[in-house]
């Protein structure tokens, strides 16, 4: 069995502000706070790389677990595809500033679901016996995507970024229980990018009704799934922790699996939506505050645009 031997996350110096929202979009601020749920949250500033900062992260969990770079047999990128250089190799990148030299390393693009598809991946590889370490990286930068004019981007307005690594091997103190995932691919096209004044923004294509409740039934189906696959019951999770980026629908779906809002984490006031480092924010917490006991299993929801949707369940060892 897999499990997560550490993991890092790296926030970046620089901040959005609502302010700043508000001028550029024309909105009104409690408009735009209805989204963010903050004023200002981390972001990258205009000379910091996301790769930079998750090869940092990546060389602190190293060190702190003593894993050698010559164990790591597998480097995972992951992330919406978008990356710090056009048709290029961030994982080969890190690799490389780490002195992993025989690992397999390439990108997982699955948007904010591709932090906890990585994983996964890495996980099946190491229980094959088929890799002793893999190291994953979340890269994003998508809060660099975000057109603040425009006011139809609003429920973009949260996006921050959050560089991390997460080190998957046999023995650690996050086991690896399970993962299901899926996708909608109906969905497809709702969101897409645009090149746009050297940059590349993320636009809604139109408003289409049934995107909340494709949210709300495959979390909920997927997490039933899990449990049964499990043989658990709700009662049995002790955190179940969630990616998304809108409050309200965390709110339903922890409502819907009859979860009270204490057995979660909330950090939308803190940082926005940091994409696939959402969980790993709020499994820092868990652990920092000795709020995971051994034996308790954490349910991950993850998803991201395309549409994609996941659970992955944990166990503190």
């Amino acid at each position: 069995m897999a499990a997560i031997v550490d993991f890092e996350v790296r926030l970046p110096s620089g901040h959005a502000d609502v302010r700043d929202m508000q001028q550029a979009s024309g909105l009104a601020l409690a408009e735009i706070l209805e989204i963010t749920h903050a004023e200002r949250f981390p972001v990258l500033d205009e000379y910091e790389t996301a790769w930079e900062l998750a090869a940092e992260a990546a060389g602190t969990v190293l060190k702190r677990s003593g894993v050698p770079p010559t164990d790591v047999d597998l480097v995972l990128y992951a992330g919406s595809g978008e990356w710090d250089r056009p048709f290029w190799s961030p994982a080969a990148k890190v690799a490389a500033e780490l002195g992993i030299e025989r690992a397999h390393c390439f990108e997982v693009s699955n948007f904010c679901n591709a932090a906890m598809t990585a994983v996964q991946l890495a996980a099946d590889k190491i229980t094959l016996g088929r890799a002793r370490h893999a190291l994953v990286l979340i890269g994003d930068r998508l809060s660099q995507l975000v057109d603040y004019h425009d006011p139809e981007s609003k429920v973009l307005f949260n996006f921050g970024d959050a560089p991390a690594a997460v080190l998957v091997g046999r023995d650690g103190p996050l086991e690896l229980l399970h993962s299901q995932m899926r996708t909608e691919p109906e969905w497809a096209d709702y969101y897409s990018g645009d090149i746009e004044d050297d940059r590349i923004v993320m636009r809604r294509r139109g408003h289409r009704r049934g995107l909340g409740d494709a949210y709300l039934r495959n979390f909920v189906e997927l997490t039933n799934d899990t449990l049964s696959t499990l043989d658990l019951a709700p009662a049995d999770v002790r955190y179940f922790l969630i990616n998304q980026g809108d409050r309200n629908m965390h709110e339903r779906v922890l409502g819907a699996l009859g979860v009270p809002a204490q057995r979660s984490v909330f950090n939308y006031h803190r940082y926005g939506h940091m994409g696939g480092s959402d969980p790993f924010l709020a499994l820092a917490e868990l652990m920092d505050e000795g709020r995971l006991a051994p034996g308790d299993v954490v349910l991950v929801a993850s998803s991201g645009m395309g549409f994609s949707w996941g659970v992955t369940a944990l166990r503190r060892r």
